[in-house]
């Protein structure tokens, strides 16, 4: 069965927003080699309609490099209960809201790489609470932000297990978490 994995930039104290005017300055050669890995490991991303949407802006325009070319040929599924421009990012499925669960249950069972989320929100929630996310990939970077958009919220409750711990020339760890329980 595939797993899904929501793989997320944090800074030290917990912030998710605006991840490209605080992260870029650490991609180091082995963090970038890491998350090549991690990315071509998955055929799939799960993601919100806002991200899908903010994302479709810009991945469309980037290619030439083995990383941005496998994201871009990647099928996209868009958890949405509003309409969304699947033209914008091919290939893109959308998931209705209401149906997530059993949706994104069918999707594990089909044959294929892993399914990688990109962000911490509903949707992760959703997804935890439900039994159907497998790991949490927490990229912590060596940032103090003070305000922001936090990593997890109260509907975030589950229990995890700590899987590995990863840390770069840079600073930057990442913390591999399985949850436990709803």
């Amino acid at each position: 069965m595939r797993k899904i994995i929501a793989s997320t930039y944090t800074t030290l104290d917990g912030f998710i927003d605006n991840p490209h005017e605080w992260s870029l300055s650490h991609n180091t050669e082995d963090a970038m080699a890491y998350a090549l890995a991690l990315t071509t490991g998955c055929d799939a991303l799960l993601l919100g309609r806002i991200t899908y949407e903010g994302m479709a802006q810009a991945w469309p325009n980037m290619g030439g490099n083995p990383y941005a070319d496998h994201v871009n040929a990647m099928t996209k599924y868009v958890v949405a209960s509003q309409p969304v421009d699947t033209a914008a990012w091919n290939p893109t499925i959308v998931i209705p809201g209401d149906d997530l669960t059993a949706e994104i249950a069918k999707v594990k069972e089909q044959d294929g790489g892993d399914i990688l989320i990109w962000g911490n929100g509903r949707l992760t929630d959703q997804l935890a609470t439900a039994g159907l996310l497998d790991e949490y990939r927490i990229w912590i970077y060596p940032v103090l932000k003070g305000h922001g958009e936090p990593l997890f919220r109260p509907e975030s409750v589950t229990g995890l297990e700590s899987v590995d711990t990863t840390t770069f020339a840079s600073g930057v760890t990442v913390l591999t978490y399985k949850p436990t329980s709803g």
